[in-house]
């Protein structure tokens, strides 16, 4: 663990330290771009997704997916009001609301949100276009630790505070659901990511808040501090044990010098009354959960805006961390990659991609698994 904090302080030190140069620093997701660049009262439209192909080692067949196909549309009702929404298919046949919300823009400093929003947390988050991140899959950070795409029913306050470089956003969101129809939902395997209600006849007992502060300052460089503090939903209050309560601290850099793109996350979470929730719901939820990566890209100018760039990220993740009571720490939940590829980028929003994913775990002599991966990835 001690070898892999140094890698991610060695990458947070040298983001530092480029970025007393002059870049450009500028990081807007699709639902921003939407909503800042509507000119006139009316519709705005949008979209994004990716095409994936997945073979794991010593397979004899690989796995071909529309994984998401992704519309967005804003409406300008005038220069104060505006509505974003995210309508998800997913392989094909699910269909999900990523986004529904409206905002009010006091000025030019402070908007208003409510409705269905992005949980600012980390980086893959709430800048989780195919085209915005190396690798075809999204960070396994960002799925076991981060349940991206986590979004939630809520209302709340972002804007810029531009004397300091600040831009913060802070909200007030219905939680995760631990408990419901008798059973309990959270599970060591995979963290909280079964809890996530995504706006659908959401249950909730009390709000949960959420802030973040991202750091602009220095042309180039992103540094990002993101909070997450509240208790689980239940649809039995009367049973104590059901919830939990919930504590996520994340810390994030992304810089850009010419053509060298560095980036690191680090994000943990502490789990409250897991040994009461375990022993009533018969599940093996661990009481602190860590994840991080560090990854590195240097891109090669083609002709026109044609780019290709390899890349590296290394990646730890724990669901396990630590544990309360009895319950022993699952080796097989304290997981580590090492991913590495290409990524060909032929038009301003559109690129191929392939990488190599080598997976493994803490449990010993446990065998290092292998993945071959391919897509295309959109953004219009």
């Amino acid at each position: 663990m001690k070898n892999l904090n140094l890698l991610v302080v060695t990458l947070l030190i040298g983001v530092v330290g480029y970025a007393q140069q002059n870049q450009n620093n500028n990081y807007l997701n699709s639902g921003n771009t939407l909503l800042n660049n509507q000119t006139q009262n009316g519709i705005t439209l949008g979209g994004y997704g990716q095409i994936d192909y997945n073979e794991p080692d010593g397979s004899s067949a690989g796995n071909i997916d529309v994984h998401r196909l992704v519309l967005l549309f804003a409406y300008k009702f005038n220069d104060k009001v505006s509505f974003l929404t995210e309508i998800e298919y997913e392989h094909v046949k699910e269909v999900y609301v990523e986004q529904a919300f409206i905002r009010y823009k006091a000025n030019e400093n402070i908007s208003v949100l409510a409705g269905l929003m992005l949980v600012p947390m980390g980086i893959i988050n709430e800048y989780h276009e195919p085209t915005t991140y190396y690798g075809v899959e999204r960070p396994n950070v960002d799925k076991y630790i981060v349940p991206t795409t986590w979004r939630e029913l809520g209302i709340g306050v972002s804007g810029r505070i531009d004397n300091a470089s600040l831009k913060y956003q802070a909200y007030l969101f219905n939680g995760f659901i631990s408990f419901t129809d008798g059973s309990g939902i959270l599970r060591g395997s995979d963290g909280l990511r079964k809890g996530r209600q995504k706006g659908a006849e959401s249950v909730i007992n009390s709000p949960n808040f959420s802030a973040k502060l991202d750091y602009y300052g220095i042309a180039g460089l992103r540094l990002g501090l993101s909070g997450y503090f509240g208790n689980t939903q239940t649809d039995d209050s009367l049973v104590d044990s059901s919830t939990i309560g919930v504590s996520m601290i994340g810390l994030d850099a992304r810089y850009k010098y010419n053509n060298l793109e560095l980036r690191g996350q680090y994000i943990t979470t502490s789990l409250s009354d897991t040994e009461d929730y375990n022993t009533l719901t018969g599940k093996d939820l661990g009481s602190k959960m860590n994840g991080l990566y560090g990854e590195v890209a240097y891109s090669f100018d083609l002709k026109g805006v044609e780019k290709l760039t390899p890349f590296l990220r290394y990646e730890k993740y724990n669901t396990h961390a630590d544990t309360d009571g009895s319950l022993v720490a699952n080796k097989a939940y304290d997981r580590n990659e090492l991913i590495f590829g290409l990524n060909y980028k032929v038009a301003q929003g559109a690129a191929f991609k392939v990488d190599y994913q080598l997976i493994n775990n803490a449990v010993s002599g446990s065998e290092t698994s292998k993945q071959f991966n391919a897509g295309v990835a959109l953004w219009f």
